[in-house]
């Protein structure tokens, strides 16, 4: 009776409350199952290794979701974003880190990142956005290529005169003696003081399903949801579509940002080319195989396939055949339409047999 009482409150809790609930509450279970694990020593290092790039690319593939899926606009240039906020984030935390307190300069890190990030967002936005489909497709995938492109050549030293930029080689910065070199072109930044951790990355992925989720519950979120479904019968009752498209676009621009400086505070060293079109579309096969405008697939999806290579590790010399494998079954399984179909139906059946059901329909028949 207890369990039937608990589960007629749980259905009447609206609906996109359950939702929140449930998807931060797989994230809450998996940290607290990760932090027993570490503590009683079952957590292999490997695993260890990956947990920061997964809290990283779930925070990637949920931010690009917003605007693929919730949006309906198909970006190819999120790593062009991540990559900005990595360096920008990145720096200030090499330049500052030592005067002042580590929360302090993290915390200023990540936001600097993210305001960079949406800066360009904002900047890449006001042309791109006017295009649609393959288009603008084309128009982001360049961008992050120009973006890897420019920061594999940029020469960035700091002396007793301030900074020193060139395009050419170290040399042409014309520092002094006591200068530091802090990009040094396609060797990135070297040296840098490892900060991000699994808590670090566990407390940004929440904050990220936060405002992507609020966003999207929101009379902004409905607007942009609508414009992803008929961008015309929204224009017609006076939905600023421009608008609305550049919220999403920016806000996805700046967790993207964020996710970049989580990235690179995990390594000493920092190179442009980790952040290529491989990466864009890889975090765009985690939002189509978690399913379009789907925040928890995404999370699933993005822990997944991010974790799964190095499960099939023993298998050293099958494992991208596996993985190529089971990456085709995944698809099929979320986007073929008789597997939709069959889920739905099982879906169906559970509901038929939960608590409570056969009272229910024997009430309404008498």
């Amino acid at each position: 009776m207890k369990n039937m009482k608990v589960f007629a409150n749980w259905k009447k809790l609206d609906k996109n409350f359950r939702e929140k609930t449930v998807n931060y509450g797989i994230v809450l279970v998996a940290f607290l199952v990760i932090q027993i694990l570490s503590a009683t020593g079952s957590l292999k290092n490997s695993i260890s290794g990956q947990l920061v790039p997964i809290c990283t690319y779930v925070v990637m593939a949920i931010s690009l979701n917003l605007v693929v899926g919730f949006l309906g606009e198909l970006s190819l240039g999120h790593a062009g974003f991540m990559s900005l906020g990595a360096f920008s984030g990145t720096l200030f935390w090499v330049l500052n880190c030592e005067t002042l307190p580590r929360p302090v300069a993290l915390i200023a890190a990540f936001l600097i990142g993210g305001v960079v990030a949406g800066i360009f967002g904002f900047i890449i936005g006001i042309p791109v956005l006017r295009l649609r489909g393959d288009y603008l497709a084309i128009v982001t995938l360049a961008f992050g290529e120009i973006i890897k492109t420019v920061l594999n050549a940029l020469y960035l030293g700091l002396d007793s005169n301030g900074f020193h930029l060139s395009m050419k080689d170290t040399m042409s910065l014309g520092m002094e003696a006591d200068g530091k070199v802090l990009i040094n072109g396609a060797i990135g930044i070297t040296g840098i003081s490892k900060a991000s951790s699994f808590v670090i990355g566990i407390v940004l992925v929440l904050i990220t399903l936060f405002v992507v989720m609020n966003l999207v519950d929101s009379r902004a979120g409905r607007a942009i949801k609508s414009i992803r479904d008929n961008r015309i019968a929204a224009e017609s009752i006076g939905i600023p579509i421009t608008k609305y498209k550049m919220m999403a676009f920016i806000t996805s621009a700046v967790l993207a940002g964020m996710a970049g400086v989580l990235y690179a505070l995990n390594y000493s060293t920092l190179v442009a080319k980790k952040f290529d079109y491989n990466t864009s579309i890889l975090v765009l096969v985690f939002v189509v195989l978690g399913g379009m405008g789907n925040i928890r697939g995404s999370i699933i999806a993005a822990t997944v396939l991010t974790i799964l290579p190095e499960l099939l590790r023993s298998v050293a010399d099958y494992r991208m055949l596996v993985y190529a494998i089971l990456l085709i079954a995944m698809m099929i399984f979320t986007q073929s339409p008789k597997a939709i179909a069959w889920r739905a139906v099982m879906v169906e059946k559970i509901k038929a047999r939960r608590p409570g059901k056969g009272k229910m329909k024997q009430g309404e028949e008498g």
